[in-house]
């Protein structure tokens, strides 16, 4: 099952004996988490981890969404109907391919995922010990990508540095493998990019798309 879901994410396609299926475009893959409740499964090994383009944590709603869940459950369900045609969530793809991303962005996106692996380099000795593997290439790629996506959303044709920092943890937080010492203290994978994009500069940039020659 994990390599076939693994396969979908990857190759556009899955393998199933000798046949092989192409998956509809566009497709998505999701995935949850359950904290409690987990006895008898087994965590994806962290290369498989890695595949997935973010991490989002959701917790519990504020006391004004709980309630509007609450008062919701009172009443008939609401009938479900499409917002977006396929046909455009596919245009909204390709235009996020078109966001212009400024070179001093990217370079600030493989700094912080530099910091996460050479953490002295950084002066941030102090989470050296915490941090037995920091964020792949993937983190940077994944990083920059939503960020783009990020921008579009906003009505923006160009990424700014605060779309990039508001991102890092959900980017970065699956693909740190922690050491002993840091589970032992209870330190999590945000505290260490909390002290990561404290400390690696954020580019002052003039933003928008360069003029034409």
């Amino acid at each position: 099952m994990q390599s076939a879901l693994l396969e979908v994410m990857q190759e556009h396609q899955v393998t199933i004996g000798h046949d092989t299926h192409v998956v509809p475009s566009p497709f998505l893959v999701m995935a949850t988490q359950n904290p409690i409740e987990s006895e008898g499964t087994y965590p994806l090994p962290e290369a498989q981890v890695d595949r997935f383009m973010l991490k989002v944590l959701v917790g519990y709603p504020e006391r004004d969404e709980e309630l509007t869940v609450v008062h919701r459950s009172l009443e008939d369900p609401v009938e479900v109907r499409q917002i977006v045609p396929l046909a455009q969530l596919a245009e909204l793809q390709r235009a996020v391919r078109e966001i212009y991303v400024d070179p001093g962005l990217v370079s600030y996106a493989v700094s912080l995922a530099a910091a996460t692996r050479e953490p002295a380099a950084f002066g941030l000795e102090a989470i050296g010990e915490l941090v037995a593997y920091g964020a792949s290439p993937r983190g940077p790629i994944a990083l920059v990508q939503s960020a783009r996506a990020l921008a579009l959303v906003h009505g923006r044709e160009y990424v700014i540095p605060s779309d990039l920092r508001s991102l890092v943890k959900d980017a970065f937080r699956h693909r740190l493998v922690l050491t002993y010492q840091a589970l032992a203290e209870e330190r999590t994978a945000d505290d260490v990019l909390d002290a990561v994009i404290a400390a690696v500069p954020q580019p002052r940039l003039e933003l928008g798309r360069p003029a034409a020659a």
